[in-house]
């Protein structure tokens, strides 16, 4: 009965472990450590690494991408060897955590990086696939909104081709979903033929930080 009882409470942990891990926004932390303007404050007001990009230091971006990508995996990995489970309800709580960050007043980013690292997690497969899928996209288009919505469709397919229609393809979808919803202001911009491709150069530069922000 005891057993029984318990046996929920390390699925809550994981899924609780894995939203704060997700709520470490690397976007605003490598922006600080870089004495950066906090990245909701330019750009596309987005804390990612695209928009890191913009200030021009290719390193602090770099890392940011790493820092996103690597906590969805993580968090993926440690329930699998901890709380098996509870893997499909980790891999979505590191992702709202990223979207809905309690760190940073719940000012996250889009979830790309993050959502190509719970995919890696559930297997390196379904992730080579969506990154490939991100990165062909984005060579042809050089519009990352585009190559993101695209790639998260896939990501769903390659998913259903994996794990068939389980828990992890229901995770996969919602991520899918909920990064097209992220997205609206971006298809916005893109059926206005206003919204900027990567590399392109910024039409002003980013402000500089204020005292509080570094």
């Amino acid at each position: 009965m005891m057993e029984s009882a318990l046996a929920p409470l390390p699925i809550a942990l994981a899924v609780l472990g894995a939203y704060l891990l997700g709520s470490v926004s690397f976007a605003i932390v490598v922006s600080s450590l870089f004495a950066l303007p906090d990245p909701r404050s330019y750009g596309s007001k987005n804390p990612g690494a695209t928009n890191v990009l913009r200030t021009g230091k290719k390193t602090a971006a770099v890392l940011t991408l790493l820092g996103d990508g690597g906590k969805g995996w993580l968090a993926v990995f440690l329930a699998s060897l901890y709380a098996p489970g509870a893997v499909a309800f980790a891999a979505l709580a590191v992702f709202l955590g990223h979207l809905f960050p309690v760190f940073h007043r719940f000012q996250g980013g889009k979830g790309v990086a993050t959502a190509a690292g719970v995919l890696f997690g559930l297997d390196w497969r379904i992730g080579l696939g969506t990154v490939a899928t991100w990165v062909i996209i984005l060579a042809f288009f050089r519009y990352s909104s585009i190559a993101g919505l695209i790639a998260a469709a896939f990501a769903a397919v390659f998913t259903v081709l994996f794990y068939g229609f389980g828990a992890e393809a229901a995770c996969v979808l919602a991520m899918s979903v909920l990064l097209v919803w992220r997205h609206k202001e971006n298809i916005e911009r893109l059926l206005r033929g206003e919204e900027s491709r990567v590399g392109a150069k910024p039409s002003a530069e980013p402000p500089a930080p204020s005292a509080g922000e570094r």
